[in-house]
């Protein structure tokens, strides 16, 4: 017999082929819906579970280690609430574009709007934040209906990791029994059912169907017409933003190599850090300097390149909206990203072979750029000898970040700490944060999921509300055998709020904005089992180091004052644009 009911064929249908399209892990929130996708899952030797108590975290704990591999891994949740815990990590992979597989159990359609317990709406529960959505048919020994169940996973799987990636969601009603328990007529499986339908029942030898992909090009018009575009200009640039293809770094970079064009590569881009800053010049101060009291003067770009998603950088995005050139956005998915709505172009095309092409057409344009030069020089002498910030927190967590290493960043202030105060490096240095949707919720949970991924040591470095919004996550630690190095900046509230005009007006600032909440964030490390250290900026660089070698997690809390370091901030800038103006 294939199986002793028919909840427990389905889910079996599923996860095999889940496994047969190459999945390797999945994250599972504990439920009575979902059991047989539970015990399908718990029961097969080629997918590791990784069990969460808190469907929020598992979302986000997916959402990482898709970060890290590019390929998704499914969430398993029950019915009601539940599935409305998936909605954050959601709504980032939709916009940073990660893959992301959600598979939530539902109660049979006639118990739909009748009042029965833990029974509500999931249909396209997501809305337009999912890339697929598919509700499966309800159970049954019906052999087209179990091959569509095995068509549509694999249906889900292509359009995650699409030209356009992002979560996919498949709603999986269950009838009882839902135990892998003989069954009664008419749940009952017929003993004779995989003997007269194999395909349907054990599906085939490998994947149900197969994808083949390929890649987004430019049509030769376009690809001349860009050639042209490279071929005219003197002065050319690179803008790496935040990426979704880390596997296209090293074309770009061959490409700026090629062209000699400076790279602006957000920390985010795979460009700031690896094996391209010592053949190409590779700036990561310009958050800084380009002020336009200093870039006034300058002669501006006549032709912009730009990889990835808007750059994190304000100061950046400002810069390209007053500059006078073509800016030419490359973009697989053919998506708009870019919110100035300066850019000329759009080049419809994977990065990484529109590089190398467009590599192979071109030659050293010799592109003079002596203000970047010494504007980014200025920047890292000042930056050098800037202590007592914050930001010289984020320098430290990135020069001595192991090679190779995976850092995770929290959003609010230490993403941007990042991208103004980590000075480009020549080392295998994977920088990720939710930039998408750009959150605080779930980044721990993300930054685990994260590390999971590789054997690389893991860092995160996270601010205190980011910290307390996800204390939930740390039980993964334990719970998924994972280990980290966690660097939390403690400002108590939330410091980004002194860099809005609304830090003048209290009240209501530090009661509404600011929010202090003195928490003492040390009674974690026995509630999750992990070293706690409390330190000051002085000693932060011998405590980060020391965790670095050591085994297991260390939380390092660094309190830190929020509007002395915005002060600080501030003044180092300011250094900067009088020494440039």
């Amino acid at each position: 017999m294939t199986a002793p009911n028919r909840s427990t064929l389905f889910a079996r249908a599923v996860v095999d082929e889940l496994a047969n399209a190459g999945v390797e892990s999945v994250c599972i929130a504990p439920g009575s819906r979902s059991t047989p996708l539970t015990v399908a899952f718990d029961a097969h030797d080629d997918i590791r579970v990784f069990s969460h108590l808190d469907e929020r975290a598992a979302a986000f704990f997916a959402l990482g280690r898709a970060k890290r591999t590019g390929r998704p891994t499914p969430v398993v949740t029950t019915s009601g609430t539940a599935t409305a815990n998936l909605h954050p990590a959601v709504m980032e992979a939709a916009q940073a574009r990660v893959p992301l597989l959600l598979l939530t159990a539902d109660r049979p359609a006639e118990l739909r709007d009748s009042g029965a317990n833990q029974t509500v709406d999931q249909e396209k529960l997501y809305g337009s934040s999912v890339q697929f959505y598919k509700d499966l048919p309800e159970p049954n020994a019906e052999p087209r209906r179990l091959r569509a169940v095995r068509t549509t996973v694999h249906r889900a799987l292509a359009e995650s990791r699409g030209a356009n990636p992002g979560p996919v969601h498949l709603n999986c009603p269950f009838q009882k029994p839902l135990e892998p328990t003989d069954a009664e007529p008419p749940h009952a499986v017929p003993d004779d059912f995989a003997d007269r339908y194999p395909l349907a029942a054990r599906g085939r030898n490998g994947p149900f169907v197969t994808r083949h992909a390929g890649e987004t090009h430019p049509g030769e018009q376009s690809l001349d017409r860009l050639a042209a575009l490279v071929a005219d200009a003197e002065r050319g640039l690179v803008v790496a933003g935040p990426t979704d293809h880390p596997d296209a770094a090293s074309e770009i970079g061959r490409l700026a190599d090629t062209l000699g064009y400076p790279v602006l590569a957000d920390p985010l881009s795979g460009l700031r850090f690896g094996g391209y800053t010592e053949r190409v010049p590779t700036l990561g101060g310009y958050d800084g300097y380009l002020d336009e009291r200093v870039t006034a003067d300058w002669p501006s770009p006549d032709l912009v390149l730009r990889f990835g998603a808007s750059p994190t950088s304000k100061p950046l995005r400002n810069y390209l909206a007053r500059a006078d050139a073509r800016q030419a956005l490359v973009d697989p998915a053919g998506g708009w990203r870019e919110a100035s709505f300066t850019a000329s172009d759009l080049v419809v095309s994977d990065p990484a072979p529109l590089a190398r092409r467009l590599a192979e057409r071109g030659d050293d344009r010799g592109a003079d750029w002596p203000e970047l030069r010494l504007a980014e020089r200025a920047h890292w002498d000042a930056v050098a000898d800037a202590d007592r910030l914050e930001g010289a927190i984020a320098r430290e967590v990135v020069a001595s970040a192991p090679d190779p290493s995976t850092v995770f960043v929290s959003n609010s202030m230490p993403v941007r700490d990042i991208d103004r105060f980590a000075r480009p490096r020549d080392a295998d240095v994977s920088v990720l944060a939710n930039r998408g949707a750009s959150g605080i919720d779930g980044v721990t949970s993300t930054a685990l999921g994260a590390g999971s991924a590789t054997d690389a040591p893991l860092i995160l470095l996270t601010g205190d509300l980011a910290y307390y919004h996800d204390m939930n996550g740390l039980l993964a630690l334990a719970r998924c055998d994972q280990s980290a190095t966690i660097v939390l900046v403690n400002n108590d509230g939330g410091g980004i709020f002194h860099m809005l005009p609304i830090e003048d007006f209290d009240p209501p600032f530090q009661g509404q904005f600011k929010t202090p909440h003195g928490l003492d964030f040390e009674p974690t490390s026995d509630l999750y089992g992990f070293d706690y250290a409390r330190t000051d900026y002085d000693g932060f660089p011998e405590r980060y180091r020391a965790s670095l070698t050591s085994e297991g997690t260390q939380v390092i809390e660094v309190v830190t004052d929020a509007e002395a370091s915005h002060r600080r901030r501030e003044e180092l800038r300011e250094r900067v644009v009088a020494a440039l103006s």
